[in-house]
């Protein structure tokens, strides 16, 4: 590439060019074995203890294929919409890199499983992009390369190199958009939500964990240029495993910043991978890519041809849950969220919390509410996955059904919260642990409110002139005194009737 290291100013872009992207989307599925042997699927582990002969490579050893690897393919196609092949087979892909033990990667190459697609993004203003699906392939992932001694972690400047072959193996599936055209300044956002819906699609069906930060879901963002007016795509570059919703996004952006500054000094744009840098999100130059028959692929001769009967294809087509738009739009609809609420409900990753909530008795908005904004709070703090949470959704229930009958306030219902998270037993448990019940008994919050009031004679003395709203200050000491457990609506009634307002 001639060398520019500027980048152009992103109106300026987006007045000049339109983008074209491709994204490629790489989903280890959560099967327990590898896909052509039988070692555990499992992420981390101690270096090569998850590896066997056939994963290694070593010569005689013969593949076999998983089922379920299949499966997942099958299933993974059909919710994108795909056409599900009635014939296809493996292939090898020939390169050499060191984390890949057998010099090819079994893959998938002009006889996918799964082609012609699509899965419909919604954007942030709720406007609905069609993402057109290329190709939905089924291959091996590679082992892992861990560069030590050098500043970036990458092999430039390392001392030595370390391989972990637990990786190889485990049962990937690839899915490539058609390029994504006419999307203008909003390309950035598309590639975005393009892979959050994807990843809601995978976890709905329960095919893969899809953790970006663990590598089982990671996107490469493919970006050309193209002036205005012109019809012909430019040349790509590759940003390579892009590990967040949030890179995706800023790794497309800057690449049309970059390759937008290249082109109007005159350059051209090579063909190549390139990394992404979260610290600054840019991108550097990896390696010139290849082409396919760089690859020199071949049918795989040690496996079969794969032939899923239309039986077995409309049998797993039963097997689809609700898609995520789908169930977006009912529990808009039943729970009467706001797009702005739902949005903030997805966000949390708390939906299905939420909805089993809901499920053990609770009002659609109060588990919400709690999970949304009380426990994903208490998830942050304890920097893990809300989920994680040591409190279950029939917990969250019966708290709020505490509430909802007057033996719990809100503020005490969030101590009794905290003593669940606490191991400190059930809700009703760290009630009465803890003596947080409601003060219900009146004769005990009319003699706090006398003594308020006695305390206060100045404000007893406006309540009784109709200025009702005094109140307030009344009602706060009641609850300093009670240390909060007495029912503010009731102290209120109980002082209007004490000063005869």
């Amino acid at each position: 590439m001639t060398a520019v290291a500027e980048v152009m100013d992103y109106a300026e872009v987006v007045e000049r060019f339109d983008p074209v992207l491709g994204l490629e989307v790489h989903v280890e599925l959560n099967t327990k074995t590898k896909m052509f042997c039988g070692c555990p699927n499992e992420f981390g582990g101690e270096p090569n203890t998850h590896v066997c002969p056939t994963c290694l490579g070593l010569p005689g050893a013969l593949p076999v294929l998983n089922g379920k690897g299949v499966e997942g393919a099958i299933r993974i196609g059909l919710a994108l919409n795909c056409e599900i092949a009635e014939w296809c087979r493996f292939a090898r892909k020939n390169y050499f890199y060191p984390d890949m033990p057998k010099n090819f990667q079994t893959s998938q190459y002009d006889e996918p499983i799964a082609v012609n697609g699509y899965l419909d993004v919604t954007l942030d203003d709720g406007e609905v992009v069609r993402v057109e699906i290329e190709r939905a392939h089924m291959e091996e992932d590679t082992g892992k390369s861990l560069h030590v001694g050098g500043a970036t972690g990458r092999i430039h400047g390392a001392e030595h190199s370390l391989l972990d072959y637990n990786r190889a193996g485990v049962p990937l599936i690839e899915i490539v958009t058609k390029p994504i055209v006419g999307m203008g300044e909003r390309a950035p956002e598309v590639a975005r939500a393009y892979v959050t819906a994807l990843r809601d699609l995978l976890r709905a069906l329960d095919v893969s964990d899809v953790r970006m930060d663990q590598g089982s879901l990671r996107c490469d963002a493919n970006v050309s240029l193209m002036p205005k007016g012109a019809s012909e795509f430019g040349t790509r570059t590759e940003t390579k495993n892009v590990n967040s919703f949030r890179s995706v996004e800023r790794a497309v952006r800057y690449e049309m910043t970059r390759q937008a500054a290249v082109l109007a000094a005159g350059g051209t744009v090579t063909q190549e991978t390139r990394h992404f840098q979260e610290a600054d999100g840019t991108t550097s130059p990896g390696r010139t890519k290849e082409t396919a028959e760089d690859y020199r692929y071949f049918p795989e001769p040690d496996l079969v041809p794969i032939a899923p009967s239309r039986d077995w294809v409309e049998e797993l087509r039963g097997t689809l849950p609700e898609m995520p738009a789908a169930r977006r739009k009912r529990i808009q609809t039943e729970w009467n969220l706001s797009a702005e609420e739902l949005r903030d409900l997805f966000n949390s990753g708390a939906v299905e919390l939420v909805e089993a909530t809901v499920a053990a008795g609770a009002k659609p908005n109060d588990a919400r509410s709690w999970w949304v904004n009380f426990l994903a709070q208490e998830a942050n703090a304890r920097e893990v996955e809300i989920a994680a949470l040591p409190i279950t959704p029939a917990q969250v229930a019966r708290v709020a059904a505490l509430v909802d009958s007057g033996e719990l306030t809100n503020k005490l219902a969030r101590e009794v919260v905290k003593g669940v998270l606490a191991g400190e037993g059930e809700p009703d448990e760290v009630v009465e642990k803890r003596g947080l019940k409601v003060v219900s008994d009146d004769s005990a919050l009319l003699a706090a409110v006398d003594e308020a009031l006695a305390a206060q004679p100045d404000i007893a003395d406006k309540i009784r002139g109709g200025k009702v709203q005094a109140a307030g200050a009344i009602v706060g000491a009641v609850m300093k005194a009670t240390k909060g457990q007495a029912d503010a609506k009731r102290v209120r009634e109980l002082i209007i009737e004490r000063v005869g307002a």
